[in-house]
């Protein structure tokens, strides 16, 4: 190979050599260039990065602050809420403590009162033991007396001292216990009058009597034909759905009379008649609906008037079906007198009573609005409504002493409370009080005879008169067989009787007459 021929590949090897010498050196200034202009946005995302990040701290800072600021407030409201009911509390408390103190202080009182009577009773036994020590010495005196005595025994003469020991010590004992009697009774009565009238005063009865309608009076003939229906359908189908039996008085064609013991019944029959009068449609299928709206809506007023009764005495809600049973007294009656409007009077009289007794109020009030809801029973079962109402009360978790007061307020069980006691007095209260009670003529004759019977099955009556509605018996007695000193004995021993053997709302005063006449004529 010549030079000529190797120059050419000489010059390309070395151009070549030098392109690559150039770009690498390109090459290497140009990666600098990128390199550094990398590490330039490097820089700068994270100078950005790092003020987003101051940016974001700052905020979530802030964000903290206000949460904490938000919180910090709640929990001084939720302090401030909790304080001022520790307040309450405290206030409550302090108005009870001093309620119980005043309670105290009553109680003291009456403790006071009563160990001043007790002073008395002891007092007055201590006399009839000096009298009857003094009794005792007069016999010895009496003996040797009689002793030195020519022409009497000793049978006789301790005949005779006994006689006279008897009839002395009988009148002294009987002045005593007349006095010591008159006392611990004026006593009681004063304490209980001022119980009795405190709790009457407070006690506004806005009803006294109620009758429940049996009596509907038409203003049409027409009307009497549609109700009884061809051959008598409408009638007997609506006595078929009421349980109630229509009856149309001859001597008063236009009144229709309801006849029926259940007075819900009674009630639904009333209102459906009344309804199907107004509405002008009297047949079967008008009947069967009417009286299904009336069912529902007498239903429905018997809850009301028990969550009623319970809302107005400030109680607690019982069981629904004690609810129902106080609802349903709303339609009873007793001698007249409503037996739902009545348990209300008690349970406010028992309120009240408790009240001045230092008792507990609401269980009293509780005790006498439910002590007849036997009689919302006994219509459907058998039993004295006394039973049957406990039985009620027990079953559905009514308090002990409630269901006590409900089975003791006719006496039928032994008493385990004084609420108990309340509720019988209260009951007598409210059903003794003029007006209050409708009864029949035979009833009150009847009480009027056993009164008389009672006082003169006694030895030395000679003539009785029951006198103010029979709650007072004066009583006539045979002078020659009835000593004056023997009256206080005989009065104890008729109204004890009275007591076993009658069954009588308050109280019957026993006033005996002894009549001593002495005639002698002049000229």
């Amino acid at each position: 190979m010549t030079a000529h021929s190797l120059l050419p590949l000489l010059t390309g090897l070395l151009g070549l050599t030098l392109g690559i010498i150039g770009g690498w050196l390109l090459s290497n200034r140009l990666g600098a260039r990128a390199l550094t202009r990398a590490r330039e946005e490097a820089q700068r995302l994270l100078d950005d990065a790092a003020v987003q990040a101051e940016n974001l701290r700052k905020l979530e800072l802030a964000r903290a602050r206000e949460q904490f600021e938000l919180e910090r407030q709640a929990a001084e409201d939720d302090y401030q809420k909790r304080f001022e009911a520790v307040k309450n509390i405290e206030r409550a408390m302090n108005r009870r403590d001093a309620h119980l103190q005043q309670v105290d202080r009553e109680l003291a009182k009456r403790r006071s009162e009563l160990d001043e009577v007790e002073k008395k009773l002891q007092e007055g036994f201590d006399e009839v033991a000096r009298q009857e020590e003094k009794a005792r010495e007069l016999h010895a005196e009496y003996l040797a007396r009689i002793e030195r005595v020519a022409g009497l025994s000793a049978e006789e003469a301790k005949r005779q001292l006994v006689s006279n020991y008897k009839s002395e010590a009988e009148h002294e004992a009987a002045a005593l216990i007349r006095q010591i009697k008159e006392d611990a009774q004026r006593t009681a009565e004063m304490e209980a009058q001022k119980i009795i009238t405190l709790a009457i005063e407070r006690v506004a009865a806005d009803q006294v009597v109620e009758r429940t309608t049996t009596q509907y009076r038409l203003q049409d003939e027409n009307i009497k034909g549609r109700l009884i229906g061809h051959e008598g359908r409408n009638i007997k189908f609506f006595e078929e759905q009421t349980g109630m039996q229509l009856l149309i008085n001859n001597d008063d064609p236009n009144t229709v009379v309801i006849s029926g013991f259940n007075p819900i019944s009674r009630e639904v029959a009333r209102q459906s008649l009344e309804r199907l009068i107004q509405a002008g449609k009297i047949h079967p299928r008008k009947i069967q609906e009417v009286v299904a709206k009336v069912k529902k809506k007498v239903q429905r007023e018997i809850v009301i008037a028990g969550e009623e009764a319970f809302k107005t005495l400030g109680l607690e809600q019982a069981h629904p079906e004690i609810v129902k049973l106080v609802g349903k007294l709303k339609y009873r009656t007793s001698y007249g007198q409503n037996v739902l409007n009545h348990s209300i009077e008690v349970a406010e009289l028992c309120g009240n009573m408790a009240a001045e007794l230092g008792l507990d109020v609401d269980l009293a009030r509780r005790a006498g609005l439910l002590h007849d809801i036997g009689k919302a029973i006994d219509v459907e079962r058998e039993g004295t409504h006394p039973e049957l109402g406990g039985e009620a009360g027990r079953q559905y978790g009514e308090h002990e002493v409630v269901v006590n007061a409900i089975e003791s307020h006719h006496e039928d069980v032994e008493v385990i409370h004084p609420i108990s006691i309340l509720v019988a007095v209260c009951d007598a209260i409210s059903g003794s009080r003029p007006g209050a009670r409708r009864a029949s003529l035979t009833d009150y004759l009847r009480r009027i005879e056993t009164l008389e019977a009672i006082v003169n099955s006694f030895e030395g009556v000679e003539q009785s008169f029951a006198i103010q509605a029979g709650r007072e018996v004066r009583v006539i007695v045979k002078t020659d067989q009835v000593r004056d000193d023997r009256l206080p004995f005989l009065t104890s021993e008729m109204t004890k009787k009275i007591q076993e053997e009658m069954d009588f709302p308050g109280r019957i005063r026993v006033t005996l007459i002894r009549e001593m006449r002495a005639v002698e004529y002049a000229g």
